[in-house]
């Protein structure tokens, strides 16, 4: 997928672990940094999702509110943010429609082997919905948190 930079953030509405739903309409005036993950409990994902709760904070200060999604369940999301005391929403995307507008579901390779699902990727959407950074594969999964830090820092 090509990067989405530049472009306006695609709408969604999604059940959010909180019990509410989620739409990109209801944070007008505020960043938003939408990180895909495939799985909750997981290594990497959990990485991924600690490293955004420890700089929560930060984030949060600079205007911005962090928003996970996977196709994982309410249930799940609540037991992954119990667990790892996530202070940040956890969307449901069963049917991956959300991911799919964003470039976050299609062919990946994993130990080489080729299968579909949910490719590890962040968004960050600026305060009037339109994506400013568009990493389309993460890599470092644990490293990821601090560099969407740092790239708030420079707005």
């Amino acid at each position: 997928m090509n990067s989405l930079e530049g472009k306006k953030a695609p709408a969604f509405t999604l059940e959010g672990s909180d019990g509410n739903k989620h739409s990109l309409e209801d944070y007008l005036g505020k960043r938003v940094v939408i990180y895909f993950y495939p799985r909750d409990n997981t290594p990497g994902c959990t990485k991924e999702s600690c490293g955004f709760r420890d700089l929560n904070q930060e984030i949060g200060d600079l205007n911005t509110v962090v928003l996970g999604v996977s196709k994982d369940s309410l249930a799940s999301h609540d037991k992954f943010i119990e667990k790892f005391d996530l202070p940040f929403t956890l969307l449901s995307d069963p049917e991956s429609e959300m991911m799919e507008k964003y470039g976050a579901w299609g062919e990946k390779v994993l130990y080489g082997k080729k299968s579909i699902g949910c490719i590890r990727s962040t968004v960050i959407v600026d305060e009037k919905g339109k994506i400013v950074k568009h990493w389309k594969k993460v890599t470092k999964a644990e490293a990821h948190p601090a560099k969407v830090l740092e790239f708030l820092q420079s707005l």
